[in-house]
């Protein structure tokens, strides 16, 4: 359950996130980084019901050679009992986010809130100061339950190794953070609706562009850095830095050693990792310490390829194009709708109309359902700029790694074992939540995918 700031900034940066390696989509309660695409902290939601069929073998190390994504009897209990926690979970933190603004409604914290800002002062940003942090604070202590929840079972599976009170730092941060884009949003938002009544929605929509951008580039720079240590890969490991030069020279990609980074995910999580994030002057490669300590060199080089295919394939700008026609028919289907949801509602409720302040918690809970109801096209965007990275990191990794085929099978197996990604997730839930395809796919492609076997010419590296 997010707070009102972190949703709205999940609505503006959708498919902006950095594109990880290995994420699906769901995100981490006390992660500020939205992550449609995908980001570095989101979870992995996989489901499905146990299969006897599902295969089991012995634990593969990072040299084994590898035919198909397969655990061990105990991995694989762990990971599919932990991707139906996943696939239940999904669904019911909709649910009950959608419970908690029928309660904020229904117990008309929106009134009261925008009495107490009115009271105050008649200066419109003093009021939505105000009024957005009292809002979002209420949303987010109601939405503890399903954070603490999640984390729990999280820690459980030995996925996090987080203290609570590191946690609740993190957490308390992305608040903080969230108030304060909440007050310049809302009060964008509700000037925008009193100076335009009907076509508010296309001026908001222009308006959040521009932020959109701003934030994707802030990010990395800013951001990041409140929840994680970030230092130059060139310092932790010359080596590695020196492999990843090689493999980016031969993208013809613009990130030199400089904007390579370590991040130390090893204080809070087991999970792997790898991403691209930023733009222009922000733009920049980050492997997690815990993705070194568990993957060779080449396998790492294989997961960067994939990494700058993102760069290469320009998914992060066709990320901010989807956003935006995605942010045009929300906020469309919000202004058609409120209208009705008011008239029905709004005398219990307490709200007066559409302009005030009060009227927030229902605009969100209008645009949740249809977010939530868009999900699957949001997920197979996202899977088709993964899948397509994955073929360019085989690509240009060919002829520099040994047998980039098999190392890049090896890297799906070991992130899989890790991550207990569920080896035979419920088709309902791939199609609903995940951002990147299967491990099962992703291994099988790998192992399948070599153009330069038959004679024929690779798709994106010539």
């Amino acid at each position: 359950m997010r707070s009102l700031a972190l949703w709205i900034l999940l609505l503006l940066t959708l498919h902006t996130a950095p594109l990880a390696l290995g994420r699906t989509p769901a995100q981490h309660a006390n992660d500020p980084t939205p992550a449609a695409v995908s980001a570095p902290q989101s979870l992995q939601p996989q489901a499905g019901t146990p299969d006897a069929a599902a295969p089991v073998a012995p634990p593969q190390t990072s040299e084994q050679k590898v035919t198909a994504y397969t655990l061990p009897p105990d991995l694989y209990r762990k990971a599919r009992d932990l991707g139906r926690f996943h696939a239940r979970f999904a669904w019911i933190d909709f649910f009950y986010g959608i419970f908690v603004l029928w309660v904020i409604l229904s117990w008309r914290f929106g009134p009261q809130f925008r009495d107490w800002a009115q009271s105050v002062s008649r200066n419109r940003f003093v009021q939505a100061a105000i009024f957005a942090p009292l809002l979002i604070l209420t949303m987010a202590i109601l939405g503890l339950p399903s954070d603490i929840y999640e984390n729990s079972v999280e820690r459980k599976y030995g996925l996090s190794i987080q203290s609570w009170g590191s946690w609740f730092w993190d957490w308390t941060k992305g608040q903080l953070l969230g108030i304060l884009l909440g007050i310049i949003l809302v009060s964008i938002l509700y000037a925008v609706i009193r100076n335009s009544p009907r076509r508010w929605w296309f001026y908001f929509w222009l308006v959040s562009l521009p932020i959109v951008v701003i934030l994707v580039f802030i990010q990395p720079l800013i951001v990041d850095p409140m929840f994680h240590k970030f230092e130059p890969l060139q310092q932790k490991d010359p080596a590695l830095t020196a492999s990843l030069e090689t493999m980016v020279q031969r993208a013809g990609v613009d990130i030199p050693p400089e904007r390579m980074f370590w991040m130390g995910a090893g204080e809070k999580t087991t999970e792997l990792n790898a991403y691209v994030t930023g733009i222009g002057a922000s733009k920049r490669i980050v492997v997690w310490d815990t993705t070194i300590a568990k993957m060779n060199t080449p396998q790492i080089v294989l997961v960067a390829g994939h990494e700058t295919g993102h760069y290469v394939l320009n998914h992060i700008w066709k990320g901010l194009l989807f956003a935006a026609a995605f942010l045009f028919v929300l906020f469309y289907l919000g202004f058609r709708t409120i209208g009705w949801l008011l008239r029905r509602f709004g005398a219990a409720w307490g709200i007066r109309g559409v302009d005030e302040w009060a009227s927030l918690p229902a605009l969100l809970l209008l645009i949740s359902i249809y977010s939530f109801i868009a999900n699957p096209v949001q997920s197979a965007v996202s899977r088709y700029f993964e899948h397509q990275a994955d073929q360019y990191g085989l690509e240009v990794t060919h002829g520099l790694i040994p047998d980039s085929s098999q190392v890049a099978a090896q890297a799906f197996q070991i992130l899989g074992e890790v991550d207990l990604s569920d080896p035979t997730p419920s088709p309902v839930t791939v199609f609903m939540f995940y951002s990147h395809p299967t491990i099962p796919d992703r291994i099988r492609f790998s192992l399948t995918y070599a153009p330069w076997d038959k004679g024929e010419q690779p798709e994106f590296v010539k």
